[in-house]
Parts: structure tokens; sequence; C-alpha cells
């Protein structure tokens, strides 16, 4: 299993408009980041979790060639907004493109692109098939996924396991029979927003203390504002195990 983290940055990305903050301000490239998005190359198949406001560029800049399926984590605008352009994908192979997701991010998809869902199918609009997903394991092809059920604020969120990766951003309470499905992984990918406490968000302490009780082989962290610091200097300050995730990083899992 390969894994690229498309984005690692949270609504406003890295560097945020109008700031001139130290990390908006790095000449350091792993402080510049894209909003949060992640691609899975797994069993023959390319699997994307959220396609947000930079999915484009995210996409010309791996130079990805198709992708087979997209997860939503939930509907909220820096997750949900690239989502027009799959039909490039459409165009080149000819078939609608699969998307999971719950019912309640099926209706928000529709009421942010109505155009696509309308039974007047204007000529070049993205041709999507959405399998409706519930709290418990489904299959894309070979792909087992097993969704873990949290929550982002009072906003039903869901993260993702696939074989010994786990996918976990926009979540502020972990219930513990969703802890559970997160045990025995080989790497999380954990929200970590910022420092202080935010109301829907994991912060630095909150995310290590979790990841300290689940103890994945390894774990990174993602969804990450430029409140945080600059990337160099706090992974000085955590474990080994546990670093801050960065654009086009890329890791190879064994399945």
């Amino acid at each position: 299993m390969k894994i690229t983290l498309l984005g690692t940055g949270t609504s406003q990305g890295i560097p945020v408009i109008a700031c001139d903050c130290e990390v908006c301000n790095s000449n350091n490239p792993k402080d510049n980041r894209l909003r949060s998005s992640v691609l899975i190359e797994v069993d023959g198949q390319t699997i994307v979790i959220d396609t947000g406001a930079d999915f484009r560029q995210q996409m010309l800049r791996e130079n990805v060639q198709n992708v087979d399926a997209v997860l939503f984590t939930h509907h909220h605008k820096d997750h949900v907004a690239g989502m027009d352009d799959i039909r490039a994908f459409n165009h080149k192979w000819k078939k609608d493109m699969q998307i999971y997701c719950t019912k309640f991010t099926e209706h928000a998809l529709h009421m942010e692109f109505p155009y696509i869902f309308s039974d007047n199918h204007y000529p070049g609009i993205p041709k999507v098939n959405i399998n409706l997903i519930e709290n418990k394991p489904f299959n894309i092809n070979d792909t087992t996924i097993i969704p873990i059920d949290v929550l982002h604020y009072k906003l039903q969120v869901f993260g993702f396991r696939i074989n010994d990766f786990v996918y976990l951003t926009d979540v502020s309470e972990v219930p513990e029979k969703e802890k559970e499905k997160m045990k025995g992984a080989d790497l999380i990918v954990l929200d970590a927003l910022r420092r202080n406490k935010h109301i829907s968000h994991l912060t630095l302490d909150d995310a290590v203390d979790l990841l300290q009780e689940l103890k994945p082989k390894k774990a990174i962290l993602t969804h990450i504002s430029h409140f945080m610091g600059l990337h160099d200097d706090v992974n000085k300050e955590l474990p080994k195990n546990i670093q801050l995730a960065y654009d086009m990083q890329q890791i190879i899992l064994k399945t």
C-alpha cells in the first residue's frame, strides 16, 4: 500500500491569506500546506479521501492518471469543494466516479453541486455514482474499508481503516468502541489542529495522548493550522514515532 498525503493543512491552508506570521512566511516547503486529503494505492486501485478546494492542484502535482473511488469523511467545504474536478477522470476513462459517503453527506453534496444531480444533464458535468455507507465495513472491489465513527464537535465524521492504515481527520472526540478499530495499526494519520484548545479538533496534546493510548507503530499528524508553529520546531518536541505530516509525504506499508 502506498499512501501519499496530498494536503495536510486546515481549512485555510498555509500560508493563510493576508497573514504575516512566521509560519506563513516560512521558506521551508514543509510549512506550506494545502487542504487535507490523502491518496491510497492498494490492491491495484487508487482511492482518494476527500476532494478539497486544492484537489485539481494536488492531482496535477502528483501526476495522478486515474482515481477509482472517492471517500468523503464529511461535507465541510474544505473536504468536498473540489469534487467538480473529478470530471477529468470521467472524460479520460469514460466511466462514472464511485463516491462513498453517508446519507447526510450525500444530501450536502446535492445542495453544493445541484447541477451534478439535476435531471437536466448539462454537457460536461461530473458523472458520479454515490454509494451510501454506514458505520460498518464495506468493500471497494477487493479492498475492505472500516469506517470509524467520531465527532467533529457535534457533527458525525468518518475516519477510515484500510488494512493497517488509519486516517482520521476533523475530530474532537473518539468514542471508546471506535478506538478499538484503530488499535494495532502500523500507521495512524490523525487530526491535530493547533496547541490551544479548539471546539471541534484535537489539539497537539490531545492527539499525542490518544496515540500513546492506541500505540501504533508510527503516527503522523495532519489538518494543521499556522497556529501550530514551525514544522521542524514542533517535530523536535514530539516522540520519534509521532511527527507532523507534510504535503507530498509518501509512506509504503506492507499489506
